[in-house]
C-alpha cells in the first residue's frame, strides 16, 4: 500500500486541539507523500471520508495460510467438526496417495455483506453440506473469538448509511470474525453497485493484503467489459436500474470505487496465464484488481488466480461467490462431492426442498400457519409477482402509504393482516413512487407492522421476505440475530431457519421471474394456496377494495419512466400563473418530467390569454387522471381565487391560495404520488395576511413534512451556494450561527450535491466579518468560536472544505470553478452573489426536506405581473432540476 493511503488508512483519531492548523492549496507537503503521482488524486478525490475508522489488520499471516489450502494444486476435504473448514491433503513427490496435513492454523471464510438479502445469497452460492455455516445479524451474535462456523457470513446492514459507518462496520466485522481463527475474507457487493462500494472496499485495503474487485453475474446478464457494468447490453448509467434509488449510477466500475486507486484487468488478461502475475503487481502497487469477466469460466480463472497470490481479499457479487463455491467443491473428496447437488443453472440445494403442508407439524403436534409474503420492494417486476400469487390463491394485502407514513396521529387505520391457512401477500398500494428519503421509515413501520402480526399469531408463522432493507428490518423486529441457511428455492431466494425454528426465506428486489412468489409459497407449504376457495382482498383502507389491477399491483406497461412533478402556483397575484403556462409550453420540459399543476385553473387560463399561448387548461381530480400531450396543462383545480383577482396587488385570500398549493403538493409528495416538488414564488406579506406565519416556502415545507431544520441552497450555471441562516435580521443571524449549524448546513450541502452527481463536492465557507475576520482584526472572534470548530470536525470525516473564507473572494473563485459549493452566513450574503451571476436561470432548492423541492430564484414581481413580461427560464431550469434529482415513478 502506498504512503498516502497508509496515512488515511492507519492513523489514531486526534482531538481537536491535537489536530495541526489548516492548510491551504492543493497539494500536500512534501514529506505528506512518499509517491507525488498521488498528490492531485487525493485533492480531487478526498480518501478520508472513506477509511476514517479502518486501522490495519492484525491476520495477514493467517491469511495467507488460508491462501495456501485455497491454491491451485491443492486438494481440501470438507469437515463437520468446529475446528476446521479444510484439511490440506498434499502428495508426495514419489506420487504416493494423498496423506491428510492439517494447516498450520484453523481456516474459514469470511463473508461480509451489506444487507441482508445479499448476505443470505451468498451463503447459499458457498455453502456445502458437510459445513456450518451462519448467518449473523449483529456483531454480538459472534461466537467468542473463535466462531464454530466455518462459513460466517455478517450482514452489516450497512447499504444506506453514512460512509465511513459502513467502512468502520467492515473493518469491525473482519476484526471481530477473524480473531482467534483466520479466514480467507468474501465482501459482497451489489452486482448494480449500489451502497457504499467505495467506502466498504477501503476498509479492506490493508498493508500486506491485496484486493480482487469482480462484481459480474453472468447469470443474471451482468457483465464488466473495459471496467464498465453491463445489463444485457446496456451501461449501467444507461440504463434504468437505479430509478428506484433516486441518484445516478457510476459511469464504471472505477467510478464507483473512487477515490481508491484501481487498474482495470481486461478480458485479454482475464483469459491469459498473466492474470495471477497482473494481480500480485497490483498489489504491489496498492491497487485494486478490477477484473473484467463475461462468463462463469472468467469468473473461475479469477478465483483461481486470486487465491493464488498472498493475503488477496475478494470482493464481487453473487457471481464471484458461485466461483468461490465450485472452487471449494471442487477440492472435496469424490464422496463428498457426490453429496452436494447441483443443478444445471449452479443452484446449491443442502436440503431438499419437499413443499411441507400447512397442515402438517413440524415442531411438536402445533399445526403451522401458511406463510406471510411481505414485499417492500419498488423494483418494477414485484407488482407482476404480487398479482400471479394473488391469482395462485394467496389473500392480498395492500398497506397504504398513508397508513405508515407521518405520526400515529395522522396515519390512516391499517388493514387486518390475516394469517391462517392460507398464503398472505402483504404490499405496499401506492400509485406513485417511493422515494428514497421516505423509504426506510416505511421499511421500518412496515416491519413493525409485520412483527405485531406475526407475535399474534399463537403459531409459529413461516416468512418470506423480499427487498434486503425489508427483510432486516423485520428480523430485527423480531429480534432475530442469526440465521442458518438451508437451501434455494431459485438463484437468490434462500431458505434459512432462525434459532427458533422460524423459515425465513429471502430473496433481493430485483430477482426472480414472474412466478417467483408462487414457486417460493409452494416449496414452504404447497396447499396454503390451491386448495382453498379465492377469498376477496383483505385491503380496508378508505374507498372502494384495492383489486389485483391496481396501480400497486397491477401488470401495467411502463409506458413513462420521466418523474411526475407537483408545480405549486404560488401568489396568484404575481407572476406565478404566467412563467408556469409559459415553462410547460417548453418541448424540453416535456422530455424531463410530467408536470401537474396545483393551483387554479382560471388564473391558469387568464395567464394563458394574456401571454397569447393556446394552450389547454385541464382540471383534474387525481395525479392519476393527468394525460401528458403537447400544449396540454393538467392541474389539480383548487378554486381557491375569484376571477376579478387583481394582478401585482398584495391579498390576503391569494396568500392563503399559495399556503394551500403546498400543503397539497406536500402530501402527494409525502404519499409517492409526485417525485418532486416546483414552486412558483409566493408573496410572504400576503401569505402572513391570508393567516400563515411562515418566513417562506424553505419553513412552511419544512412544517408540513415534520422536519425541524432544513437549508436553502441556491443554484445557478456558474455558482451553488447553501445558506446556514436565511428568513431572519442580521444581528439575530450572527447570534443564531453556532458551530453545529454550520456543520449540520455542510453535510446537508454535502449530501445534496452527491445525490446530484457530484461524488466528491469541494465547499467553501464563507466568513462572517470583512476578510473573515482577518486573524480577529475585524469582529469578536465570531469565525473562530462559530465556524472553525465546524470545520475541523468535517475535515476530520474526510469531507473536502475549506475556510473561514473571505465572502468577498469565495464568490470569485467559486464562479471559475474552484468550488462546487459555497456556504453563505446569511440571507443577503449568499443570494447577491447568485443573483448578480445568473439570476435568469437561478434555482433555490430546499435541502434536508423528505421530498425534492427546486423553485425558481424570483419573487413575485408585482410590478410587472399580469402584462406577459416574466422570463421564464428560472421555472425551466427549476423544473429540469427537480427531474434530475427525482426517481423514476412506480409503475
Amino acid at each position: 500500500m502506498s504512503h498516502w493511503a497508509s496515512r488515511f488508512l492507519d492513523r489514531p483519531q486526534r482531538s481537536a486541539s491535537q489536530r495541526p492548523p489548516a492548510r491551504t492549496g492543493c497539494f500536500p507537503r512534501h514529506n505528506d507523500v512518499a509517491a507525488p503521482l498521488h498528490a492531485c488524486a487525493l485533492r480531487a478525490r478526498p480518501l478520508a471520508h472513506f477509511v476514517q475508522a479502518v486501522t490495519s489488520s492484525s491476520q495477514d499471516e493467517g491469511c495467507a495460510d488460508v491462501h495456501a489450502s485455497l491454491r491451485s494444486g491443492s486438494r481440501m476435504r470438507v469437515r463437520r467438526d468446529s475446528e476446521s473448514l479444510s484439511e490440506v491433503h498434499r502428495s508426495n513427490t514419489s506420487g504416493d496417495s494423498l496423506t491428510p496435513r492439517r494447516s498450520t492454523a484453523a481456516h474459514g471464510v469470511l463473508i461480509v455483506a451489506d444487507d441482508l438479502s445479499g448476505a443470505a445469497e451468498s451463503a447459499a452460492r458457498i455453502v456445502m453440506r458437510e459445513t456450518r455455516t451462519r448467518i449473523v445479524l449483529t456483531h454480538q451474535a459472534v461466537r467468542d473469538e473463535c466462531d464454530p462456523a466455518d462459513i460466517l457470513v455478517v450482514d452489516t446492514d450497512s447499504r444506506h448509511r453514512h460512509p465511513a459507518e459502513a467502512a468502520a462496520a467492515v473493518r469491525s466485522a473482519v476484526a471481530l470474525a477473524s480473531a482467534g481463527r483466520p479466514r480467507l475474507v468474501f465482501k459482497k457487493i451489489d452486482s448494480l453497485l449500489r451502497g457504499n462500494v467505495a467506502a466498504e472496499v477501503a476498509a479492506l485495503m490493508v498493508p500486506g493484503a491485496g484486493v480482487v474487485v469482480a462484481p459480474a453475474l453472468p447469470g443474471l446478464d451482468r457483465v464488466v467489459r473495459g471496467g464498465v457494468l453491463y445489463l444485457a447490453g446496456v451501461a449501467l448509467h444507461r440504463a434504468n436500474a437505479w430509478a428506484v434509488d433516486g441518484v445516478s449510477p457510476p459511469a464504471s466500475v472505477e467510478a464507483a470505487l473512487a477515490p481508491l486507486p484501481a487498474r482495470v484487468l481486461d478480458l485479454a488478461t482475464v483469459r491469459s496465464d498473466r492474470l495471477s502475475d497482473a494481480i500480485a503487481s497490483c498489489a504491489e502497487d496498492s491497487h485494486i484488481a478490477l477484473c473484467d469477466a463475461e462468463t462463469d469460466a472468467d469468473l473461475d480463472a479469477v478465483l483461481r488466480a486470486a487465491l493464488a497470490v498472498p493475503s488477496v481479499r475478494l470482493v464481487g457479487s453473487g457471481g464471484l461467490a458461485d466461483a468461490l463455491g465450485r472452487h471449494l467443491r471442487s477440492l472435496g473428496t469424490a464422496t463428498e462431492q457426490t453429496a452436494i447437488e447441483e443443478t444445471a443453472t449452479e443452484q446449491i440445494a443442502i436440503e431438499e426442498h419437499e413443499p411441507v403442508p400447512a397442515h402438517t407439524a413440524r415442531h411438536g403436534d402445533v399445526a403451522r400457519p401458511a406463510p406471510l409474503v411481505v414485499v417492500g420492494s419498488a423494483e418494477p417486476v414485484a407488482a407482476e409477482q404480487v398479482r400471479r400469487l394473488v391469482e395462485a390463491g394467496a389473500v392480498p394485502v395492500a398497506l397504504p402509504l398513508t397508513a405508515l407514513l407521518g405520526t400515529p396521529s395522522e396515519r390512516d387505520p391499517l388493514p387486518r393482516i390475516p394469517i391462517g391457512e392460507r398464503a398472505v401477500v402483504a404490499f405496499l398500494d401506492s400509485a406513485g413512487a417511493v422515494l428514497p428519503a421516505a423509504s426506510r421509515d416505511i421499511a421500518r413501520r412496515l416491519a413493525e407492522v409485520v412483527a405485531d402480526a406475526v407475535r399474534a399469531s399463537p403459531r409459529t408463522v413461516d416468512l418470506v421476505l423480499t427487498g434486503g432493507e425489508t427483510a432486516r428490518r423485520v428480523l430485527d423486529a423480531l429480534q432475530v440475530r442469526e440465521l442458518t441457511p438451508v437451501g434455494q428455492v431459485h438463484p437468490g431466494a434462500v431458505h434459512s431457519r432462525t434459532p427458533g425454528g422460524r423459515s425465513v426465506v429471502t430473496r433481493p428486489g430485483s430477482f426472480g421471474g414472474a412466478d417467483s412468489l408462487v414457486e417460493i409459497v409452494r416449496a414452504l407449504a404447497a396447499r396454503s394456496l390451491a386448495t382453498l376457495d379465492p377469498a376477496p382482498p383483505q385491503n380496508q383502507a378508505k374507498g372502494p377494495q384495492v383489486s389485483i389491477t391496481t396501480a400497486a399491483v397491477g401488470a401495467q406497461p411502463r409506458t413513462a419512466a420521466t418523474p411526475i412533478i407537483a408545480v405549486t402556483m404560488g401568489d396568484g397575484a404575481g407572476v406565478g400563473p404566467e412563467v408556469i403556462v409559459g415553462a410547460l409550453q417548453d418541448p424540453h420540459v416535456a422530455e424531463l418530467c410530467r408536470p401537474v399543476v396545483i393551483g387554479d385553473a382560471v388564473r391558469l387560463r387568464q395567464a394563458a390569454d394574456i401571454l397569447g399561448i393556446d394552450a389547454e387548461i385541464v382540471a383534474v381530480d387525481t395525479v392519476a387522471d393527468a394525460v401528458f400531450e403537447p400544449g396540454r396543462v393538467n392541474v389539480i383545480d383548487l378554486a381557491l381565487l375569484p376571477e376579478d383577482l387583481p394582478w401585482g396587488k398584495v391579498s390576503p385570500v391569494a396568500g392563503a391560495a399559495a399556503y394551500h398549493y403546498v400543503r397539497v403538493a406536500s402530501g402527494l409528495a409525502m404519499a409517492g404520488e409526485v417525485q418532486a416538488i416546483c414552486t412558483a414564488p409566493l408573496n410572504k406579506e400576503a401569505l402572513h395576511a391570508g393567516g400563515h406565519i411562515f418566513p417562506g416556502h424553505t419553513e412552511l415545507l419544512a412544517h408540513l413534512t415534520g422536519i425541524d431544520e432544513v437549508s436553502m441552497m441556491l443554484s445557478s450555471p456558474k455558482i451553488r451556494v447553501i445558506h446556514v441562516t436565511t428568513h431572519i435580521g442580521l444581528i439575530d443571524a450572527i447570534a443564531k450561527i453556532e458551530p453545529g449549524l454550520v456543520e449540520r448546513t455542510v453535510r446537508r450541502g454535502h449530501e445534496a450535491l452527491r445525490r446530484a452527481g457530484i461524488d466528491n463536492p469541494r465547499i467553501g465557507v464563507c466568513g462572517i466579518n470583512p476578510h473573515a475576520g482577518e486573524n480577529g482584526l475585524f469582529g469578536y472572534g465570531e469565525e473562530a468560536e462559530k465556524i472553525v470548530p465546524a470545520i475541523e470536525v468535517l475535515k476530520a470525516d474526510g469531507i473536502d472544505v475549506q475556510g473561514p473564507l473571505p465572502a468577498d473572494t469565495a464568490f470569485f473563485v467559486a464562479g471559475r470553478g474552484d468550488y462546487d459549493l459555497i456556504v453563505a452566513m446569511y440571507h443577503d450574503q449568499g443570494h447577491g452573489p447568485v443573483k448578480i451571476l445568473g439570476i435568469e436561470a437561478g434555482v433555490n432548492i430546499t435541502v434536508g426536506l423528505p421530498v425534492i423541492r427546486t423553485s425558481v430564484d424570483h419573487g413575485t414581481a408585482f410590478d410587472i405581473a399580469g402584462k406577459g413580461l416574466a422570463e421564464v427560464g428560472s421555472m425551466i431550469e427549476a423544473l429540469r432540476q427537480a427531474a434530475q434529482m427525482s426517481p423514476s415513478p412506480a409503475v
